[in-house]
């Protein structure tokens, strides 16, 4: 491994290993190893490499991270792994300050950072003997759709996108769910936010808000869905994930509330985009309103019976044959 960047401790880096520590089966069609990148800030990246056993010269690539607050070990690891089962070369990669990857403090996320963490991944496969870099595209799930979006209309070499059950965090930190914050609520957001600045320098570190996704009962039920997946050990949990076993810092929203990263979703024409989303999912309208925004060639696939959750790991409602066919189609 390369020297660790300065702000990467070696303490995310010094057990890694390749023991299976999925939430999902191992398969035995693929090869899966860990891999380390470094991205344009000097961060230390981890991710799982998975490929087919009978791996050819130069093949298609593709990309995977996500959910917002998920680790490679939960839904961007088996979307990659199944993708690969389909003849990819596939990386799922933990996000710059989570997960088994650098970056300090811990349990933070930037539109710009996270959006650059894709290109960086892009750049490992590219290196690849076995990946034609000229046949690489992207797959991002939930907050990390936005930043697979963000990425492909900023890097040319992104041949094709896709995103599932997709969140746009600028949006929905700026503005709440379905556009409902006002301007006096931004403005107490953005107020308490920056107080709680003085006090996270006063300590000389960010200040952690509550664990994730503790129930109290009265939840909306996108929430209970959430911890219905995050906190179950037979479905999403892993002991790594901020969404299961921990939280974000306090402060986390800033850097998202200024900054809207579908600016220019237009410019990933002429590269083709597939938007996923569940029919039930209460982020449904992201997607709805991405897939306006973006130009030519694009395709929304709504997924019936679906809830936002539903898509991270019930295989049976996730589209893979769409999946498969798109990237096939477009990565040839």
């Amino acid at each position: 491994m390369n020297n660790l960047p300065a702000g990467a401790t070696t303490q995310h880096f010094a057990g890694l290993t390749n023991a299976w520590d999925k939430t999902f089966a191992k398969s035995d069609k693929v090869e899966q190893r860990k891999v380390t990148f470094t991205n344009r800030y000097g961060i230390t990246l981890v991710g799982d490499l998975y490929q087919p056993k009978a791996v050819e010269k130069k093949m298609a690539a593709i990309v995977v991270s996500g959910p917002f607050g998920a680790v490679k070990e939960q839904a961007s690891g088996l979307y990659a792994q199944t993708l690969a089962e389909q003849g990819f070369i596939t990386l799922a990669f933990d996000p710059s300050y989570t997960g088994e990857s650098g970056g300090e403090p811990r349990n933070l996320a930037s539109p710009d950072i996270n959006t650059e963490d894709f290109s960086a991944a892009v750049d490992y496969l590219g290196l690849l003997e076995n990946v034609d870099r000229k046949r690489i595209g992207i797959l991002g799930i939930c907050g990390w759709g936005g930043m697979a979006l963000s990425a492909a209309a900023a890097d040319k070499r992104v041949k094709a996108v896709a995103t599932s059950t997709m969140y746009d965090m600028t949006r929905v930190m700026a503005k709440g769910y379905n556009d409902s914050m006002t301007l006096d609520d931004r403005t107490k957001t953005l107020e308490r936010l920056s107080l709680q600045r003085w006090t996270d320098a006063e300590r000389g570190q960010p200040e952690l808000g509550p664990v994730s996704l503790e129930l109290k009962g009265g939840e909306p039920q996108f929430v209970v869905e959430y911890a219905g997946y995050y906190k179950s050990r037979e479905r999403g949990f892993h002991s790594r994930s901020i969404n299961s076993n921990s939280a974000w810092t306090i402060t986390n929203p800033l850097s998202f509330m200024n900054m809207p990263l579908l600016t220019y979703i237009d410019e990933i024409s002429p590269r083709p985009v597939l938007f996923i989303h569940g029919e039930q999912a209460h982020s449904r309208y992201f997607s709805e309103t991405a897939y306006q925004q973006a130009a030519q060639p694009k395709e929304l696939l709504i997924v019936e019976g679906a809830n936002h959750v539903d898509l991270y790991d019930q295989v049976e409602k996730i589209p893979f044959a769409k999946l498969s066919e798109f990237f096939r189609a477009n990565l040839a």
